[in-house]
């Protein structure tokens, strides 16, 4: 949403029509920070996209499409959209964002691999500060996984379990940096164990499989939690909401919530549960590059035994 318009929502004076699958369509808005991160990051993509192909370069199209359309386009989507439109609203509603901007975003990224792009269409110098950073001390904390991994799970706690999400629903600024915080720690959570991009945290797949299987009964206690309150999230937000004009169609804020709930414990470990298809795809197909690499060293080891013992009978026919 604009500016005025994220003002007026999360005051709750905004006066919003019952959603629809039209209105997802229909309650657009050029949000300023989504719509500059957005085209940024597009951009910039697409630009070492192009560089590589100028000079003869090939980069693959699913990292493109993961990256711009599913990555980014899912970040825009989830906060300029109709489902924007009634994140604060909406427990449900925004729940929903949560697990976009949380899980979707950030795995659709690392999949896009951008620091491996970068690192090859860069100029010398910038691309020589990209690498002190990337080892860099600060880099190699940041992507250490046990620390994201314990990040990862504190940090809807301390959203939801805190002052933080009833700030978020009173101002601008709160409200979009809990956005960038949401996908942030995603992203620090997803990108080493993809280990596609040259990152520090990088660990083997058995380590990664189990972090990955760790996190599904986070989502699920978690939403079970939520579902189980007998205090509503957002204190007295949503029931001041019902009475004003939005109250004809508002649901009972109680059975919004356990339906956020639901969401969180569903959709946490539907993406979960596809993260660990991902990864273990990954995992096959690097065992199968390594089976037919040792296949042909064993090959090449082969031929030269049998060529040192052509030569020595050969030798030994010449000596007798």
């Amino acid at each position: 949403m604009s500016g005025p318009l994220i003002m007026t929502a999360l005051s709750g004076s905004e006066t919003l029509p019952a959603p629809t699958f039209a209105g997802f369509f229909t309650q657009w808005s050029l949000a300023p920070l989504p719509l500059v991160i957005t085209v940024w990051g597009v951009g910039l993509y697409l630009l070492g996209v192009v560089t590589l192909r100028r000079r003869g370069d090939r980069w693959p199209v699913g990292r493109t499409i993961a990256f711009v359309g599913v990555g980014m386009g899912a970040f825009y989507i989830a906060t300029s959209s109709g489902l924007a439109a009634y994140d604060t609203t909406l427990l449900s509603m925004h729940m929903v964002q949560h697990m976009v901007l949380s899980m979707v975003v950030p795995l659709a990224l690392a999949l896009g691999a951008p620091i491996t792009l970068a690192l090859r269409t860069l100029p010398a110098a910038p691309r020589r500060w990209l690498l002190v950073l990337l080892h860099s001390r600060v880099a190699k904390v940041l992507s250490f996984p046990p620390l994201t991994f314990l990040l990862y799970v504190i940090s809807p706690w301390a959203l939801y379990f805190s002052g933080w999400y009833d700030a978020s629903l009173d101002s601008v600024y709160v409200h979009e940096m809990m956005h960038v915080h949401l996908v942030a720690v995603g992203t620090l959570f997803f990108w080493p164990l993809m280990g596609i991009d040259p990152l520090p945290g990088r660990v083997g797949y058995p380590f990664r499989v189990l972090l990955t299987v760790l996190t599904l009964p986070f989502h699920a206690f978690l939403g079970v939690t939520i579902m189980g309150q007998e205090t509503l999230l957002g204190g007295d937000h949503y029931p001041s909401l019902a009475d004003g004009p939005m109250g004809a169609w508002l649901p009972d804020p109680f059975d919004d919530q356990q339906l956020a709930g639901g969401i969180l414990w569903g959709a946490g470990d539907l993406v979960g549960l596809t993260f660990f298809a991902v990864l273990f795809a990954q995992w096959v197909r690097q065992s199968m590059q390594e089976a037919k690499r040792e296949d042909r060293r064993l090959d090449l080891a082969e031929r030269r035994e049998a060529r040192a013992d052509r030569e020595a009978r050969e030798a030994l026919t010449r000596g007798e």
